[in-house]
């Protein structure tokens, strides 16, 4: 019996950790002698972006019995697509389907595609080794957790039973060529102890734990072979402070310097403990993103979300000051209670903590989730087909959740590139609050029909300088203001050389602020000194020049070394440079 398992992930970088799970359960649980001689199971990984003859050619070739779909909101409409032609050219070949998008309407999925055989529901080790057992010993015991269909074509439910074992899960990164420049996805634990309303972990109860020891031993083989990110997908990593404290104590002291390990985390629910272990970890260790949704009161109770703000303001805080963890803070538009104003609110109040990124989301109406069950009261028009993203609530109109997306679109171009943290943060000053900012810089890219160009970097500070004229010579200035929009432009121009070693100077840097005599003059003493460039002991002053960039900047003068960026923020390493050849 040949078994293909097919994953079609978001990007290449990222892997589908469930159908190596389902795979090696069931080879763990089937006897050898029928494992070997009559079973096979394929896995084979595409991306939404693939031409669709190219995924369904590729499937047809290898002629499964069986197809198992994992099934998610970002590839469900393909798969969709795909059963419908697969079952045309592979008229007996059996199609089963599976994961959190088929899970919770599984009758109807059976009902609207009549291609499909049967979907299992929920986790699908132990129910997909089950009928893989069943097929070979044509063994008719009763299976939990899957839909199927009667003798009639009508759908039937079994039963949900009690959850496999996590320590009897087996670890699917042994091939590590399999994963070759892609993101790992570890698990070590499934289930959340939260139940907000929007979430499918609501639907679960309580949180399972893989062993520790056997954590350690698996993320030591990680950190052996050199993985560059490991994606913890526990759903509220530090729910058990002590297991996530030894875990992170664990990490730094395995640490060789190259893996980054993503955790997601409950701030308010770190202790001063974990914060003095979290300052010590080497920076890029570790990153943190951080669920915080809204800061609304009424929102957050009618969500049943437990969360004290003014608690992950002083963690975010204190991490920040650390300079060692990316932090990224989420919000979600859309939510119960929170208009366009309340929604303002609480991005103003995430922007101000100044995390590494700010990740605006749109609220999903997931299939399984409490707030589908309430979305009539809550008046959620959202879409038909998968992602399921809002349209407009009883508080948001969709006029509105345009605007939102325009901000969206400004805050991941210009806030969470890190290419402009020093103009962003001088120019939020001269608006009444961060939103209205980029609420502002959308409306200018939508009048000036900039929305969905594909521009290229350096327009994009060219555009950035535009809408600052534009505003700045708005506001009336008092005296001390009157350099306003240069002290902007060379916080533009800091910015552009922090990131850029540009071969061709900009247009909105303008002159040239330092001589070609001055700068051969320079670059004559450090080949004799090194004064500033160490480790660039090995070139002559030719190759030095082309590696770096004087700049003088605000009436000081400016060396950016682009040999060695800053771990930390990606930024040129730069020093200031005075007429006597000190440095700072």
């Amino acid at each position: 019996m040949k078994v293909l398992l097919v994953a079609i992930n978001a990007k290449f970088i990222h892997s589908n950790p469930a159908v190596y799970f389902l795979r090696d359960y069931a080879f763990a649980n089937i006897s050898f002698v029928d494992a070997l001689q009559n079973l096979q199971i394929d896995v084979a990984e595409y991306t939404i972006n693939q031409q669709f003859d190219e995924i369904l050619i590729g499937i047809f070739k290898q002629k499964p019995e069986i197809i198992g779909f994992s099934c998610y909101i970002w590839n469900i409409s393909l798969i969709q697509q795909l059963i419908v032609e697969l079952h045309k050219v592979l008229p007996k070949t059996e199609i089963w389907l599976g994961g959190p998008e088929v899970s919770y309407n599984s009758a109807q999925v059976l009902l609207d595609y009549p291609q499909v055989d049967l979907v299992i529901r929920g986790e699908g080790e132990e129910p997909f080794y089950r009928l893989l057992q069943m097929r070979l010993n044509h063994d008719p015991a009763p299976i939990s957790n899957i839909t199927y269909r009667d003798e009639a074509g009508m759908p039937r439910e079994t039963l949900t039973k009690d959850l496999p074992d996590l320590n009897n899960i087996s670890f699917p990164y042994h091939d590590l060529e399999v994963f070759q420049n892609r993101i790992i996805y570890y698990e070590s634990s499934r289930g959340c102890p939260f139940s907000c309303s929007y979430c499918l972990s609501s639907a679960s109860e309580g949180v399972r734990f893989r062993d520790l020891e056997l954590v350690k031993k698996e993320l030591q083989y990680l950190i052996d072979a050199h993985v560059f990110q490991v994606k913890f997908v526990d759903r509220t990593f530090n729910c058990h402070k002590e297991r996530a404290r030894e875990i992170w104590s664990f990490l730094q002291e395995k640490d060789l310097g190259y893996t980054n390990f993503h955790f997601e985390i409950a701030a308010d629910l770190l202790e001063e403990e974990d914060l003095e272990l979290l300052k010590t970890l080497r920076p890029g260790l570790i990153q943190f993103e951080i669920g915080v949704q809204s800061t609304n009161p009424q929102t957050l109770e009618e969500i049943t979300r437990m969360m004290d703000f003014e608690r992950i303001k002083q963690v975010v805080g204190e991490l920040k000051a650390g300079k060692n963890i990316h932090q990224h803070l989420d919000l979600i538009a859309g939510l119960p209670y929170e208009d366009f104003k309340c929604f303002a609110n609480s991005f103003n109040d995430v922007y101000v903590l100044e995390p590494e990124q700010l990740q605006l989301g749109f609220l999903k109406v997931l299939n399984g989730s409490v707030l589908a069950e309430k979305a009539q009261g809550y008046q959620l028009v959202f879409q038909s087909r998968a992602p399921y993203e809002v349209l407009s609530t009883k508080w948001l109109s969709f006029e509105e959740i345009l605007r939102l997306k325009q901000v969206e679109e400004m805050v991941e171009v210009y806030y969470n590139s890190r290419q402009f943290v020093n103009t962003l943060r001088f120019f939020v000053h001269y608006f009444d609050t961060p939103f209205l900012m980029y609420d502002a810089l959308g409306d200018f890219y939508d009048k000036r029909s900039y929305v969905k160009v594909n521009h290229t970097r350096q327009r994009r500070y060219e555009i950035l300088l535009e809408f600052a004229t534009e505003h700045l010579n708005q506001l009336e200035f008092v005296v001390e203001h009157l350099n306003l929009m240069d002290d902007f432009q060379e916080n533009l121009i800091l910015d552009y050389y922090l990131r850029e070693n540009a071969k061709k100077r900009p247009g909105f840097a303008g002159e040239e602020t330092v001589s070609k005599e001055e700068a051969n003059q320079f670059y004559e003493c450090e080949v004799q000194t090194f004064q500033y460039l160490k480790g660039y002991e090995e070139f002559d002053k030719r190759q030095i020049r082309k590696m770096t960039h004087l700049e003088r900047i605000g009436g000081k003068l400016y060396l950016f070394d682009y040999l060695n960026k800053n771990n930390w923020s990606k930024d040129a390493r730069h020093y200031h440079i005075d007429i006597l050849g000190e440095k700072t």
